[in-house]
């Protein structure tokens, strides 16, 4: 039976309950897997429901029935790791390849490659290790874990939204102000499933950009998501009138750059690491689809006089 022990070190809303502690904090569980697995509980060694209130200071023994274990793969998937330890490792992704396995992608995906990677982690629960996702064609910088301890410690920092991220972007157009804040709802669109789009209810996104450089029709950005909802750069970007160059679902046709893949890039993230107090910077290069369109509109800018 996998378990876990856990201090609670974060100020704790009153009344919260430890369900829904261990599914929006902790993320070890999700709700429905709670109940699923048969999650017990203690707290500060005492037996306790799942409806018993946990505080700051607490300390949690959880343990819960493993479900039979989606078989995935391990497959050696070359990666470009950035750092790596015992508890975690960073990765820089490449565009292309999907996060998890799922339908029409059971193998070739990161889940895959660190499936063979790390053998015999002592993982229980977890899917296996994911922290965060990036879409498939977004490129750049994603942290994973290599034991339950570190997974919750990495997830929290999200949820609290104590990580900072920041994405660069090529996007149609140019804003009228060079630095702004996007803040909206975000829900499933109505009319296709698959999308996103900004809504008088959902859940609340905010994003915060700035504008690098212009070349009259296209913009360089940086991209700083405050929260993590599913496509939110991209719904956002078109939310402003300037979707991402390349981006299929919530694009426009570009003439100049038909063949453009997904114009966005997980630059730099910074998060504390199992371990440690101080947070860590981690950051990757400007990948070689971004440089190529960079230099042929600079060219063109030149040959224009500009």
């Amino acid at each position: 039976m996998p378990g876990l022990s856990v201090v609670v070190k974060e100020q704790i809303l009153q009344n919260t309950r430890l369900d829904r502690y261990v599914s929006e904090i902790l993320r070890v569980l999700s709700r429905s897997q709670i109940k699923a697995r048969n999650l017990k509980a203690k707290i500060n060694k005492k037996d306790v429901k799942l409806s018993h209130p946990v505080k700051q200071g607490d300390t949690l023994e959880l343990s819960w029935v493993e479900k039979e274990p989606e078989f995935i793969v391990p497959q050696d998937i070359p990666l470009e790791i950035i750092y790596e330890d015992k508890n975690c490792v960073v990765i820089n992704k490449a565009q292309g390849m999907v996060v998890h396995p799922g339908a029409g992608n059971r193998q070739g995906t990161l889940a895959n490659a660190l499936c063979f990677r790390k053998a015999g982690s002592n993982l229980t629960g977890i899917r296996p290790g994911i922290v965060h996702r990036l879409d498939r064609d977004t490129s750049g910088i994603i942290i994973a874990a290599y034991n339950d301890e570190a997974h919750a410690f990495l997830a929290r920092q999200f949820y609290k939204r104590r990580t900072r991220k920041t994405y660069i972007a090529v996007i149609c157009g140019a804003p009228k102000e060079k630095t702004g804040r996007i803040e909206t709802f975000i829900a499933r669109d109505i009319r296709d499933r698959k999308r996103f789009s900004v809504s008088s209810a959902g859940k609340k996104a905010l994003t915060f950009y700035k504008v690098i450089k212009t070349w009259g029709n296209y913009s360089l950005v940086f991209l700083c998501p405050k929260t993590g909802r599913t496509h939110q750069l991209r719904v956002h970007m078109r939310f402003l009138g300037h979707p991402i160059l390349g981006d299929s679902v919530y694009g426009c046709d570009d003439k100049k750059f038909k063949d453009a893949s997904l114009m966005l890039h997980s630059k730099k993230l910074e998060i504390t690491l199992p371990g440690e107090e101080k947070a860590r910077v981690f950051s990757s290069n400007v990948p070689e689809r971004f440089l190529e369109i960079i230099k042929k509109l600079d060219r063109e800018l030149s040959e224009n006089g500009q």
